[in-house]
């Protein structure tokens, strides 16, 4: 069958990966118009049947590179297959599209998480990177079982913490409705960087994120007492999937544990929506053995949070890394 490269538009192009068993949120147009504003350029290209369906495609960011090399083109979380035998066709439609014509370098995809057998990456011409853009290792949380059995598979602490954040401390829990409600989650991302040492966006960056996702593909989850804010947790979802791709909390009441039940509501929220997994995305990129050898001596970059995370009772996995193919060798 013949497969023709083409721009879909933004309807198509969204339709495409709602549907797609491996759709993800980094893959939306929603998502590059995010980086659209900061540094980036995108490009969405696609591979339609006889029919005119899309069944193949990506969404690329592009960035220019420094001391003038050209550009790196990124695809996160994908490209999106219908079929295998795809791959091919559509890394040379992406090299056809931006090679050259955009002095691009290199392509790097970070393909995410595969259920069944991944593709052979070098056998399609790319090699594996140790430098990645996404955090390659993360905790999956099954939302098939019932809330019982979700509570039961979290540890003794997670789950004595996550109560007393329900049942004993007067701490309520809703969904923001507007943009003018994130400033309240920007001010705790900038007090939980500083607390984990890890970066964080400027508060720009959060609020159109919430402009372009919310309420559609993704919602903010405030935790609060008496007025005060406690804990928030920005969740976002494409198809059965969920992304806890953003979370902070305040240095104040940590007693009241706000940030276990901002978490907990989060999961309800994406259980309401038909989500069966949680993602709760990024820990450190070691072996499971070493995760809990680890995990209480080291708060360095993810080691901060892996803490908090583990104790959902959810499985560590690791993507597929990051592949690049090599448009310039220089």
């Amino acid at each position: 069958m013949t497969l023709t490269p083409f721009s879909p538009t933004v309807d198509q192009w969204d339709a495409f990966v709602r549907a797609h068993p491996r759709g993800h949120a980094l893959q939306l147009s929603a998502w590059g118009a995010l980086k659209s504003r900061y540094e980036w350029r995108t490009d969405t290209i696609a591979l339609a049947d006889s029919g005119g369906q899309i069944v193949a495609g990506a969404l690329i960011l592009l960035k220019a590179l420094p001391f003038r090399l050209g550009n790196m083109a990124y695809v996160p979380m994908g490209p999106l297959v219908t079929d295998s035998a795809q791959y091919p066709i559509l890394l040379k439609a992406i090299r056809d599209r931006i090679g050259w014509r955009k002095r691009v370098a290199f392509l790097k995809i970070e393909p995410g998480i595969f259920d069944s057998a991944e593709p052979d990456w070098r056998a399609l011409g790319l090699i594996e990177s140790l430098q990645t853009v996404q955090p390659p290792r993360t905790i999956l949380i099954d939302l098939t079982a019932s809330n019982e059995s979700i509570l039961a598979r979290m540890n003794q602490g997670t789950r004595r913490k996550l109560r007393q954040s329900i049942d004993k401390n007067g701490v309520t829990y809703r969904e923001a409705a507007t943009v003018e409600e994130v400033a309240r989650f920007t001010d705790l991302m900038q007090v939980t960087g500083s607390r984990n040492e890890f970066g964080v966006h400027e508060p720009a960056y959060y609020q159109q994120a919430f402009q372009l996702f919310a309420p559609h593909d993704a919602a903010l989850i405030l935790a609060e007492h008496e007025g005060d804010t406690l804990a928030g947790v920005f969740v976002f979802t494409v198809g059965q999937t969920a992304w806890y791709l953003y979370g902070a909390s305040s240095n104040e009441k940590r007693n009241l544990m706000g940030s276990y039940g901002a978490q907990w509501h989060t999961i309800l929220w994406a259980r309401a929506r038909g989500c069966v997994t949680y993602d709760l995305w990024g820990i450190p990129d070691e072996p499971e053995t070493t995760l809990e050898a680890q995990f209480q001596t080291r708060e360095d970059g993810l080691w901060g949070v892996y803490g908090f995370k583990r104790g959902w009772g959810g499985q560590v996995i690791r993507s597929a890394g990051a592949w690049d193919q090599v448009y310039n060798p220089v």
